[in-house]
């Protein structure tokens, strides 16, 4: 059966592209207001594609933009698929080599692209996973698992609508576990599924002194300046080995186990190649950790702004009344963003002198995610990948977070699994997006191997 389903993939590519390409003329920009009627149209051009298929699919209006939800029904395991049909904006379009919603096969020295908003993130993503469901449909008139599909329209613009539906919906969405398209691979030939993924804390916190900015000739010495006490404080949190010095910081934090780190060697990562492409030569994490591992498996602190005083052009000699700074944490394992907040805000009021208050402007954080890896699922579909590609499949990790695979965590009791087909070059985000032409059409393929395979 797989094979004809295979056959039929290879067969169908040309009208699978003008597929994409149709959804790719779609100006679904979630952000801007302006183009609220093409998000609609983008969600509905989807359930029509969907009902054609063979699902049964509906668009379901939402305070903000619209959620796409499907069901094929049907036997086997129940396996929820997510991706989303909004993308970000093309600003700044001067940059852009074409018209970003014209689509076009271009060459280039790593092969061909599909060229327009939306190819990579997350258009072209979703459509190789909805093409091998057509497939399915087409040779055997039914999907080989029982799938229900949710494409949400305001990945690109927080989500705000997306908790209260999985809220509501959540009897109608709770699967055996979920696949998560929107993701990538660790190299051009080499697929992976990512098994963990860093939580995040952040504050934003400004400390107060005089009443006013003063003169440092009349005050300098007696009074005392936030901006000495702020980099102080931020200079405390990190030792000379890369550590963070708060207390409990680093509880809940385990490490990876040998089959994963033997797995994450074999991928002979270049740290120098790595910081070579952004100007930079050396590793300045924790010493007693590789560069992969301190990107994917071990907590950070960033302090990611600070200003104070006067920073115009010229000199201003003042002491500022206040000095401000954003931190943020990246976390893993069990780390409880809870506790490390309390844990920096401690450290901050402990260490404010006399004279000296503190204000908080706090961000909502979120723990650390991690797969069971050992799950039969996983180890299924690695190999399914692994049958496609010219190098085996691994268990990756990512250094940001995916929101959506906490929440289906924590609203929908299931675990989730995030295979896609992205490349790092892929320009997401940026001008000139782009997606590989064999992504999509061996993704397709990929997607196919894996439902088989799940399915039995």
């Amino acid at each position: 059966m797989l094979d004809n389903i295979l056959s039929q993939l290879d067969a169908d590519r040309d009208a699978a592209l003008e597929r994409l390409f149709a959804l790719l003329r779609i100006e679904s920009i979630s952000t801007d207001p302006a183009y609220k009627e093409d998000c609609k149209t983008a969600a509905d051009w989807l359930v029509d594609d969907l009902n054609s298929i063979g699902f049964e699919a509906s668009r379901r209006d939402t305070s903000g933009h619209p959620m796409v939800v499907a069901h094929s029904g049907g036997t086997g395991p129940h396996i929820l698929f997510y991706g989303h049909y909004d993308v970000q904006p093309v600003d700044p379009i001067a940059l852009w080599d074409r018209p970003p919603f014209d689509p076009a096969l271009e060459e280039t020295d790593n092969g061909t692209v599909i060229r327009a908003r939306g190819a990579s993130d997350d258009k072209g993503q979703l459509m190789t996973f909805i093409e091998a469901c057509r497939a399915f449909y087409t040779i055997e008139g039914a999907l080989p698992a029982n799938i229900t599909i949710l494409l949400e329209g305001e990945e690109e613009s927080g989500s705000p609508s997306l908790i209260p539906f999985l809220k509501e919906n959540a009897d109608e969405l709770r699967a055996d576990y979920a696949l998560v398209c929107d993701t990538g691979m660790w190299s051009a030939d080499t697929p992976a599924i990512t098994t963990m993924l860093r939580g995040l804390v952040s504050e934003d916190f400004t400390i107060h002194a005089a009443s006013r900015d003063l003169h440092s000739g009349m005050y300098g010495g007696p009074a005392i300046n936030p901006n000495r006490v702020l980099v102080k404080l931020l200079a405390g949190l990190q030792d000379d080995e890369g550590r963070v010095t708060l207390p409990g910081f680093y509880d809940g934090v385990t490490p990876i186990s040998n089959a994963i780190k033997d797995q994450w060697e074999s991928l002979n990562f270049n740290v120098d190649d790595f910081l070579g492409e952004v100007g930079l030569s050396h590793p300045a994490g924790e010493k007693a950790y590789s560069a992969l591992e301190q990107i994917w498996a071990r907590p950070t602190c960033d302090i990611n702004g600070i200003w104070g005083g006067y920073t115009g052009a010229g000199f201003k000699t003042v002491l500022p009344a206040e000095a401000s700074a954003k931190v943020s944490f990246r976390l893993v394992g069990a780390q409880d963003h809870v506790k490390i907040q309390a844990s920096l805000r401690d450290y901050l009021e402990s260490g404010l002198p006399e004279d000296c208050t503190i204000s908080y402007r706090a961000k909502e954080g979120a723990g650390a995610t991690n797969m069971p890896v050992d799950a039969p699922y996983f180890t299924t579909a690695r190999q399914a990948l692994s049958d496609e590609w010219p190098n085996e499949a691994v268990f990756a990790g990512c250094g940001g977070s995916i929101p959506i695979v906490g929440h289906f965590q924590q609203y929908l009791g299931m675990n989730s699994m995030l295979i896609g087909f992205g490349l790092e070059d892929d320009q997401i985000h940026s001008p000139n997006e782009k997606y590989s032409l064999s992504s999509f059409q061996k993704g397709a393929r990929s997607w196919a191997r894996v439902l088989h395979a799940l399915a039995r």
